[in-house]
């Protein structure tokens, strides 16, 4: 790894471990004395009081804006190689909204249920993101597909549409809730992590575990999709079939951070293009870039709507909107700019 490289790394590195140690010690309760912190945290000698703000609210918290930022940033890296479009975000194609429309459909089913049933649904919600994310991927390709190849001109209006479709079958169903789960169905909507628990970060973390390391091994295979198309194949690469692969493994962890923190749009477009300017085109170099950086971005936007708007809180997914949109219509207008 080049030697710059290396410093990016060290020094994001450094500014996650400094929001994680901010969000943990910081909030409506405040934790003053770092022995007593790091002697709970590691079991020696623990606060009782502590234990609990830590291991039953702060930690689960961090753990699961850790892992959605980082998959949402690997997964739109590898979105934007594959369609070869720089816009390309699995909030703005419609994916976070095919894989929420079909979560919320099993969160109605389990609704009112006792803890032990809880459980059993939370590690049922990630298969039903996949399916509602792949019936969303199916439609990217029926609408977006021409000429034997993805259009990348077309691809962000069918997701635009296919985001507004999947977006009102969300809130029929939620409709169908009774008035407590309809409330708790609309801030998991906006992208909160507010009700993070360790139940769900299990249900989740195969999928990472499993998906992360496999996008990673391909980072040499997306270098070459870049190429235009003949290209790829005079290379002997079969294309459209290692399009499809890919796209249903990043489906795989879009649902998985769906299913734990509701829709979070934006960090897939706004951390793989961060990640180019520092790291260069090279996937095996800006691909766990981006995903650090969604990771960083995940962290802050939770941390500051937990801070900054006390006693009330705004979910991480409102702020990230509020700086994606202007950022996303910077990238559109020089896009647009680029082509005239």
């Amino acid at each position: 790894m080049p030697k710059k490289l290396a410093v990016i790394y060290t020094v994001l590195i450094v500014l996650i471990l400094a929001v994680c140690y901010a969000s943990i010690t910081m909030g409506a309760f405040s934790i003053d004395d770092p022995s007593e912190l790091f002697s709970t945290l590691f079991q020696i000698n623990p606060n009782e009081q502590y234990s609990i703000l830590l291991f039953d609210l702060r930690l689960p918290r961090i753990v699961t804006a850790g892992l959605v930022g980082l998959g949402l940033g690997i997964a739109g890296a590898v979105i934007q190689a594959v369609t070869r479009n720089g816009l390309a975000d699995p909030g703005i194609l419609g994916i976070n909204a095919g894989a929420g429309a079909a979560i919320v459909g099993y969160m109605l089913i389990f609704q009112g249920q006792t803890e032990t049933a809880n459980l059993l649904a939370a590690m049922g919600m990630p298969f039903f993101g996949l399916i509602g994310g792949l019936l969303a991927a199916a439609f990217i390709f029926m609408f977006a597909w021409h000429g034997g190849n993805l259009d990348s001109g077309r691809i962000i209006l069918v997701g635009i549409a296919i985001n507004s479709g999947f977006s009102a079958v969300s809130l029929y169903l939620s409709l169908k809730m009774n008035p407590n789960d309809y409330e708790m169905a609309m801030v998991w909507k906006n992208g909160s992590i507010g009700s993070a628990n360790w139940a769900y970060i299990q249900a989740a973390l195969p999928w990472f575990l499993l998906l992360i390391p496999f996008l990673l091994a391909k980072s040499r295979l997306l270098d070459t999709i870049r190429f235009h198309e003949d290209t790829v194949k005079s290379l002997g690469v079969s294309s459209n079939l290692e399009k499809a692969v890919l796209l249903i493994a990043c489906v795989g962890i879009i649902s998985a951070c769906v299913s734990i923190s509701g829709s979070m749009s934006f960090v897939g477009l706004i951390a793989p293009h961060i990640s180019r300017r520092l790291a260069g085109v090279l996937h095996r170099y800006s691909l766990p870039l981006s995903g650090l950086i969604g990771m960083f971005l995940v962290l802050c936007a939770d941390f500051a709507g937990k801070l900054l708007f006390q006693p009330s809180e705004v979910p991480a997914g409102i702020l990230l909107a509020i700086f994606g949109v202007p950022y996303f219509l910077y990238l559109l207008f020089k896009q647009k700019k680029a082509v005239q």
